[in-house]
């Protein structure tokens, strides 16, 4: 939620859409966002939850979203939709180099992989570009994490992530592969070192945004209400 604090004190006067990939979700940030009781009374409160309109804000600030999409291109299209021409997309992501250490542990135990593939920063500037946006500006970085302990690795790799792979493990794994997954674990370490576990996360960052459409020139041609009135208002300007 920090990044939302941040965003709303660069842009105090906005109006906020919140939407939660789930009703759970949405439910738990609808309790952490829940304005004072004076803000309530002054009706300050500027969140809304759900879709907005077609065309209707003009910034879409995206955290952590693509990467556990099942269909990213859709979603990519989702936020081209929502977003009024010019509009700005502000993105990030986990990137391919993510828990490379795991999934190394992964194929030599010969267990299915622990994450599914995560995408390049290069393709998702051709997605966006796909989706109708322009411009789009990626970068990224890589972080390293520390651990004391396999089990404190263990206990924040079940509350951050999602497997979406194909051929991920169906069922619930035994106390016996949890023994033997520590035990791996233990050897990220140098047998003769006493440093931390260290595992590698890649974040992407983009940006983007949308541009007025393009018709194609033709003896007939159909254009939307929106697109006329984005047209001429683009003319005007």
């Amino acid at each position: 939620m920090k990044a939302h604090q941040l965003v709303s004190q660069r842009y105090p006067k906005a109006g906020v859409h919140v939407v939660e990939s789930s009703a759970q979700r949405e439910s738990a940030v609808k309790k952490i966002l829940k304005p004072a009781f004076w803000r309530q009374m002054l009706n300050l409160s500027n969140a809304s939850f759900g879709m907005p309109e077609d065309a209707a804000v003009d910034m879409v600030w995206a955290n952590m979203a693509l990467h556990v999409s099942a269909r990213p291109h859709e979603l990519l299209q989702i936020w081209h939709k929502a977003l009024a021409v010019d509009g700005f997309l502000m993105f990030s992501c986990l990137g391919p180099d993510t828990l490379k250490e795991l999934s190394q542990i992964y194929a030599q135990a010969g267990w299915p992989a622990p994450t599914h593939a995560y995408t390049d920063m290069h393709d998702w500037g051709d997605m966006l570009v796909q989706a109708g946006f322009a411009e789009p500006v990626m970068d990224m970085e890589r972080i390293t994490l520390t651990y004391s302990s396999p089990e404190t690795l263990v206990t924040e790799l079940r509350q951050l992530g999602r497997n979406l792979h194909h051929a991920r493990f169906a069922g619930l794994r035994g106390k016996s592969w949890l023994a033997e997954l520590k035990n791996h674990l233990q050897k990220l370490r140098s047998e003769t070192s006493r440093e931390p576990l260290r595992i590698t996360v890649e974040v992407i960052y983009g940006h983007a945004i949308k541009p007025l459409a393009r018709f194609k020139v033709a003896s007939e041609s159909a254009i939307s209400l929106q697109n006329m009135r984005d047209t001429l208002k683009q003319s005007r300007g």
